[in-house]
């Protein structure tokens, strides 16, 4: 006798109907071929999801550098004509330099940190040198490189000299 038959005897001994549950096992596996196949589905449509995701987010990146990348040309360009320029119009281009450039960083959202004659914050300052003289204690004196913020986030700490006030 084959198991098969051997299985549906034991059932009908038990007083199960070896149909139902054939049609039962039927009906299971059908819904686990469903339920599998909607999984696959899913899992194929989470990967091109990922996959259109990181391609978006490069093209994205790629856009902004572009941009970044055609506005500092001008300025390398403005810098190309002051090499050729004569001693007078020489300072005068790069205050013109100078001032484009600190534009093209504005529009990017990107402002400088004012710190001279202000107290000492180390959010926004690193102290490289602590002098005396005639400010109060803790308060900048002096700017060695000025810091920046970028969307109010502080990108580079300005590098400041610091007061120990009278000695």
């Amino acid at each position: 006798m084959k198991p098969e038959e051997e299985a549906n005897e034991e059932r009908t001994a038990m007083g199960e109907n070896p149909v139902e549950t054939s049609a039962e096992l039927a009906a299971l596996q059908a819904a686990y071929e469903e339920l599998n196949e909607r999984y696959l589905r899913l899992a194929a449509d989470f990967e091109n999801y990922k996959k259109r995701s990181a391609k978006d987010l490069t093209y994205r990146v790629d856009a902004a550098l572009e941009g970044l990348t055609c506005e500092m040309l001008e300025v390398f360009d403005n810098l190309e004509r002051a090499e050729r320029a004569d001693r007078e119009g020489l300072r005068e281009g790069l205050a013109q330099i100078r001032k484009l450039f600190g534009a093209i960083l504005e529009r990017r959202g990107i402002t400088p940190v004012e710190c001279l004659n202000r107290r000492f914050d180390p959010a926004y300052h690193e102290a490289v040198a602590y002098i005396p003289s005639e400010a109060d204690e803790g308060i900048v004196i002096d700017e060695i490189t000025r810091g920046y913020c970028m969307n109010e986030k502080v990108i580079r700490c300005a590098k400041v000299a610091v007061s120990k006030g009278k000695e």
